[in-house]
């Protein structure tokens, strides 16, 4: 018996299903299964990548130096982050790295409400940011809960520290069943919220809704003329998965912060990073930013960030997802014109998400021994050696397969939601008969 809680309290995991390896976009099972890994956002370049396996090797020798002290490779891959990621983008002031998603966000925050001297913060519908501090609060998604599904029939969000407004989401869609496929940008009595606030955080894939650029030029302008940050959160977007390096650049306007998380160190170890107008930094000049941390920019985090960004560059990994994206929506978009269980298809680059009818999920609350269609999903796929997943919602599977994938392979995951899809069509007529 395993002493491990997993996520699932209920659910005893099945020993022969036990991912033991991987390589490229396949993950490796105990039963000697091979599954083509399609939703994983913090695995860029696949499993076992040569490039990040000799980055791991080589930093093996160096010293831990914590963020204390002054270390020429710390220095020299923000140099190399900034001049990668973010090249020719002059609004760019500096750097700081961090160990996750959820706690570059909550650094981000923290830093908008001491330089502002305010206390609110805004997020948008949806929004997933974290389960650590101010990142746990916006994130809004109610299926988290603050991590905790239900306990005996009812849970209650945790208690939040600081007040959180909410804006509308952008909405839009390559295919939705209603119709309704254009992109919104928020209400001028929505963006009110905005007023008296330290900042405003802003995603571009959770709860299935995407990037749209009018939507964050309306946030952005009012983010300016409100005095509150306008935070754009990369951790699921940036370097490459939407086809830029930078989501937000396919707008005119430019963040206060930027924050970076899930794909920066290859997938090899975790990493994050909070990216500095040069605005924001000069605010900073005259003060100490005393948020110390052992391990941030340890040096496997530096040397898998550097051997991530080369192969990234080398490779085109960005021009890539846009391309690869473009087809993978077209196909997915066809799936839900032929499928009655799909409601929506939404997407960028090489992340989408395909929706399916269930619970309103205002409301919803889950429990590991809850069986939905996307559940029926995963499962037909699964068979079918193909590894999908749900956003841990009843209605959402998302589909974020390593930015190396090849044409061929992105038609297999295809084949394999649109058997799926039909498992989870029979269902629903037989729930309707």
């Amino acid at each position: 018996m395993s002493h491990l809680v997993t996520s699932g309290l209920h659910t005893a995991p099945d020993p022969s299903r036990r991912i033991v390896g991987g390589e490229g976009v396949h993950l490796h099972l105990a039963d000697g299964t091979r599954l083509l890994d399609a939703s994983n956002t913090g695995a860029p370049l696949g499993h076992g990548h040569p490039a990040m396996v000799e980055a791991l090797r080589e930093a093996a020798a160096y010293p831990v130096v914590n963020e204390g002290h002054s270390w020429a490779e710390r220095e020299d891959v923000a140099d190399e982050l900034v001049a990668t990621a973010f090249g020719g983008e002059d609004w760019v002031g500096g750097i700081r790295f961090g160990m996750s998603g959820s706690e570059v966000n909550d650094i981000a925050l923290s830093l908008a409400q001491s330089v502002t001297g305010r206390a609110p913060v805004v997020t948008r519908e949806r929004a997933y940011h974290g389960l650590v501090g101010l990142s746990r609060d916006v994130t809004v998604q109610p299926q988290w809960h603050g991590g905790l599904s239900a306990l005996s029939g009812h849970v209650s969000r945790p208690a939040s520290g600081v007040e959180v407004r909410t804006i509308g989401h952008p909405g839009g869609s390559a295919y939705a069943a209603d119709g309704r496929t254009d992109a919104t940008v928020p209400a001028a009595a929505d963006l009110v919220a905005l007023e008296g606030a330290a900042a405003v955080i802003v995603d571009y894939t959770q709860g299935g809704f995407y990037y749209d650029p009018a939507y964050q030029d309306a946030v952005a302008q009012r983010a300016q003329e409100s005095g509150a940050l306008w935070i754009a959160d990369e951790v699921v977007t940036g370097l490459g998965r939407s086809g830029r390096w930078m989501q937000f650049t396919g707008a005119a306007s430019r963040p206060d912060i930027v924050t970076l998380g899930k794909p920066l160190a290859g997938g090899a170890v975790p990493a994050g990073a909070v990216v500095l107008s040069k605005r924001v930094l000069e605010v900073l000049e005259t003060a100490k930013w005393q948020n110390y941390s052992t391990f941030r920019a340890h040096p496997v985090v530096v040397h898998a960030i550097r051997a991530h960004l080369r192969v990234a560059a080398a490779e085109g990994l960005p021009q890539r997802a846009v391309e690869l994206g473009a087809e993978f929506g077209s196909m997915l978009a066809d799936l839900g014109r032929r499928h009655p269980s799909v409601t929506r298809v939404a997407g960028n680059g090489l992340h989408w998400t395909v929706e399916l009818p269930g619970p309103d999920w205002r409301s919803w609350r889950s429990t590991s021994m809850q069986t939905h269609l996307s559940d029926l999903v995963v499962g037909e796929a699964r068979m079918r050696g193909v590894q999908i997943s749900t956003s841990d919602e009843p209605t959402s599977l998302f589909l974020a397969p390593p930015l190396i994938i090849e044409r061929a392979e992105l038609e297999r995951i295809v084949d394999s939601v649109d058997a799926g899809l039909t498992v989870a069509d029979r269902a629903l007529e037989e729930q309707a008969a």
